[in-house]
């Protein structure tokens, strides 16, 4: 069994799509000029602006949410692990695929937004619905459906499951059984409240988390300030194969860059568009730069924090796969929560588990709940003709047995099915959003012609001779907006 998932996972990830998701994050980088960098200011103050209605949450509850997904177990034992079997230079290569990814996550944002629908009173759209709304295949429209119901309500829960578990085992000493069970409790007293409690806690949860855990770095740096320009030198000259130690394993850094950087922000992966769709906005590029600003959070404050604690403390091994170790600082340790736990206890001894393990707790747990909208998001979509009610209590109920189950199990294989589930549904969106780059762009090119006109953007599919987006269409006959709105 072991053999065939770790076969399956390597035919997944393979090179092709190493180069699949660098090459799409560079495409969109060019094709909407940069404007990871050129709406930083716009991605910053659409944050705060959108406001809930009955139908959706507002922007920072889907930002919240779309964060909860992405801010997890890869944001500490993902980092280590990159660390491990890449060496330093494959942090490079998680900001690289950060930056890039932005540009990716824009699109796939915004193409939740155009082609979201209302169902049972609430806003719903991601991947699948762009599939058969915009590209007219209703067959990948369920394909992805099915891959992201398996994967987001299977697969990916006993990962950030694991982690807790082992966080709170070394950390607090534990029972993985009773964490197991804890998750459980907690876990259902939010999923059966539907995306609202589910955007409500988000808010609140993923600010104050992430917000702590930055600090922290900040302090253990502080702490260790003359060695930072050595591990700032370190990550870049491993990254391109000039570090006399590292240089031999170039691929490694840029393969495992990649493939962590992808599963902690999750650019491409088509997850973000679920939390986008949600919002309540005027335009769809509104929410879609506000979910590319959250790439930017996920990879390039949380991952750096984590990646500078592990570097700059010395508390980390690097050993590529079959081939001897070229670091070994820690012994047999696992890579992963343990890497961090023991670089804050170089700082603050006794505090460096119980630290990492309520993290640990906060992040992976938003992400389960994130999972679960993901999940009953695309079981909606399969369900959207015909209700079966027994499928959401399937998915509850299952969602609800592999947390617990992952809390018991293996670390390698929850890892291994995680990264299956995280690929598959890369595959599949990826080309959906590039076979849909047409209206993604006209979208962007409206959105900042209306802007330098001095508007308040307002999205009308018709103008702009975009099919499908049925919901917007009616939204602007409703509404009768005129086209001097100006920008409150």
């Amino acid at each position: 069994m072991e053999a065939f998932v770790n076969g399956l996972n390597d035919l997944i990830w393979s090179q092709a799509l190493i180069y699949l998701c660098l090459g799409t994050g560079l495409f969109y980088s060019i094709a909407t000029r940069f404007l990871q960098v050129r709406h930083i200011k716009d991605m910053v103050k659409l944050i705060f602006e959108g406001k809930s209605s009955e139908a959706g949450v507002s922007s920072f509850q889907a930002l919240s949410l779309a964060l909860s997904g992405r801010v997890g177990t890869g944001n500490i034992a993902g980092v280590a692990t990159a660390i491990a079997y890449g060496g330093p230079g494959a942090v490079f290569w998680m900001w690289a695929m950060a930056f890039l990814g932005a540009s990716s996550a824009f699109v796939e944002s915004t193409l939740g937004q155009v082609y979201k629908s209302k169902q049972d009173g609430q806003f719903r759209g991601g991947p699948a619905f762009y599939i058969e709304k915009g590209l007219n295949i209703k067959w990948y429209a369920v394909l992805f459906s099915i891959v992201t119901v398996v994967a987001t309500g299977l697969l990916l829960p006993g990962v950030q499951a694991n982690s807790i578990a082992a966080g709170m085992e070394n950390g607090l000493g534990v029972s993985p059984y009773i964490t197991g069970i804890g998750l459980v409790i907690l876990l259902s007293a939010i999923i059966f409240g539907g995306v609202k409690r589910i955007a409500g806690v988000a808010e609140i949860v993923v600010p104050f988390m992430a917000l702590g855990y930055i600090l922290l770095a900040l302090f253990i740096v502080a702490v260790n300030i003359d060695k930072l320009p050595g591990v700032i030198s370190l990550i870049f000259t491993s990254a391109f194969g000039v570090d006399a130690a590292f240089g031999g394993i170039l691929g490694a850094a840029i393969s495992w860059g990649v493939k962590r950087g992808i599963y902690s922000n999750e650019a491409g992966q088509g997850t973000g568009a679920h939390a986008a769709a949600a919002a309540e906005v005027s335009h769809p590029a509104k929410q879609g730069l506000v979910q590319a600003f959250s790439v930017y959070v996920d990879t390039l404050l949380v991952c750096s924090a984590t990646a500078f604690m592990i570097l700059i403390t010395g508390m980390y091994n690097v050993k590529p796969d079959g081939a001897p170790a070229i670091v070994n600082n820690l012994g047999d340790i696992e890579p992963g929560p343990m890497y961090t736990q023991q670089a804050v206890e170089t700082v603050l001894p006794g505090y460096g588990g119980p630290f990492v393990a309520i993290a640990l707790l906060f992040f992976a747990f938003t992400t389960i709940m994130a999972y679960y909208y993901m999940a009953e998001t695309n079981l909606a979509y399969i369900n959207q003709k015909v209700k079966r009610p027994w499928m959401d209590y399937l998915l509850k109920f299952g969602i609800l047995a592999v947390t617990f189950y992952g809390s018991i199990k293996t670390a390698s294989l929850a890892w291994t099915l995680g990264d299956i589930g995280v690929g598959s549904m890369a595959w599949l969106n990826i080309i959906a959003i590039l076979l849909l780059t047409k209206p993604a762009l006209r979208v962007l090119k409206d959105y900042d012609t209306q802007r330098k006109e001095g508007k308040d953007p307002v999205f009308d599919p018709v103008k702009l001779g975009i099919k499908g987006a049925d919901f917007w269409e009616k939204e602007y006959k409703r509404q009768d907006i005129g086209p001097d709105r100006n920008v409150s």
